[in-house]
């Protein structure tokens, strides 16, 4: 648990640094996302970005839990 600690503080530290970079990331605006706009209604969905951040978190724990063995 320590080790995972350090580990997601050290991501978010990276994160908060390379945020001008990651801005330009488009999550939230991928193709497969809806986005409903009416008069005075907006409804957002952002399925593909949730399925694409879930993979990548997935992923990591798998990395995670391979390294600590």
């Amino acid at each position: 648990m320590n080790r995972f600690l350090i580990v997601f503080g050290l991501l978010c530290i990276v994160a908060g640094l390379a945020w001008h970079w990651l801005a330009r990331i488009p999550f939230g605006r991928l193709p497969g996302d809806i986005h409903i706009a009416r008069d005075g209604f907006n409804f957002y969905l952002p399925i593909v970005t949730c399925i694409v951040i879930s993979v990548v978190v997935s992923a990591l724990f798998w990395l995670l839990r391979r390294w600590n063995g």
